[in-house]
């Protein structure tokens, strides 16, 4: 009895988690030149604008961006809309 009621929501959050790795995919970029709230709203707002792209969190502190989109993003976009802000991508973390 114990194994059947547990077994179902054993699997529910195996199932979620799959969806989400299915259709988020999440990079950490590296970039250089940001030092404060303003290199972070910029670096976000060009990386926002990028198509897939649904969350953008930078940490100027750390010099590091995370994007996470809908689909995998070309890195040749994520420079360039890096560089559009001001910085520059040096490579992924």
């Amino acid at each position: 009895m114990a194994g059947g009621p547990s077994a179902p929501a054993g699997r529910r959050p195996n199932r979620e988690e799959e969806t989400m790795s299915e259709t988020t995919h999440r990079t950490i970029w590296k970039v250089s030149g940001m030092t404060c709230g303003h290199c972070e709203k910029a670096v976000s707002q060009e990386l926002s604008a990028l198509p897939g792209v649904t969350s953008v969190q930078a940490r100027a502190g750390e010099g590091l961006v995370t994007v996470e989109s809908d689909r995998p993003l070309e890195e040749a976009a994520v420079r360039a809309a890096v560089d559009e802000a001001g910085y520059e991508v040096v490579g992924t973390a």
